[in-house]
């Protein structure tokens, strides 16, 4: 992606941030808020004309930091409209992160003053050309020493924006990919159990331990009909006892 080469063009600032010597023992905290479900979060992304308070209700209930930050955080990106844009750039940093080993030493080393991960990231999100929106969220996960927490939270918003969109993921294990048309019908089968407000977001991944078969993981329910489950229980019927005076 363009946006691992961006960031990476911005490493070099890592180190002569850290090697400043403007930065005190008692740099500077920040005042922010440690719990994003407060209002002031809207405030600081408001770039908006001022108007009325507009109520947002969370499809999800998410508990945890990561599900307070990424709740707070898709509460903003509903009023500001930028949902779609949000979700991609939280994606993209994550991938990022998963590419370069530096910038994810970074991320999750506490030690790097808060005054320094905070340069960093607007460095890095003006570098990326990221919105408002998430440069300030990203801002307030640096100032606060969360940022270690950017993949976990990147993907609670990721729930939330699919329960916005009324979609439902689908995670279909097999050995090998599915064909097309297999896929499709698959969807089209989900589809119909789910029924009509739901849209069935699939997503395939391999796992040859499965043997074969397939193994459908969507909402609260496990479809499992791969061979080695199919195995496990011919197994244990066969080490069952058997009653003669039955037969």
């Amino acid at each position: 992606m363009a946006i691992a080469g961006r960031i990476r063009s911005t490493l070099p600032l890592f180190n002569r941030l850290l090697r400043a010597d403007s930065l005190s023992p008692h740099s500077h905290r920040s005042t922010l808020h440690q719990t994003l479900l407060f209002p002031e979060l809207s405030k600081n992304y408001s770039t908006a004309s001022p108007k009325k308070e507009e109520k947002v209700k969370v499809p999800l209930a998410l508990f945890g930091g990561s599900g307070n930050y990424a709740s707070a955080l898709y509460i903003a990106a509903v009023k500001g409209n930028a949902l779609d844009k949000i979700e991609s750039e939280l994606l993209d940093l994550v991938e990022a992160s998963k590419k370069s080993p530096m910038f994810s030493q970074f991320i999750k080393d506490l030690t790097v003053p808060s005054k320094t991960r905070v340069e960093a990231v607007n460095e890095i999100c003006g570098q990326a050309k990221f919105s408002d929106f998430t440069k300030n969220f990203l801002v307030i996960l640096a100032a606060n020493g969360r940022l270690r927490y950017i993949e976990s939270i990147a993907k609670r918003f990721v729930e939330l924006t699919m329960a916005h969109k009324g979609e439902v993921k689908a995670i279909v294990t097999t050995v090998i990919p599915l064909p097309p048309q297999e896929e499709k019908e698959l969807k089209e089968t989900l589809q119909e159990i789910l029924g009509q407000g739901k849209q069935v977001k699939l997503e395939q991944k391999i796992d040859p331990s499965i043997l074969g078969g397939l193994v459908v993981e969507f909402g609260q329910k496990v479809f499992d009909m791969s061979i080695k489950t199919r195995a496990q229980q011919m197994e244990r019927f066969l080490r069952e006892p058997i009653n003669i005076g039955a037969l």
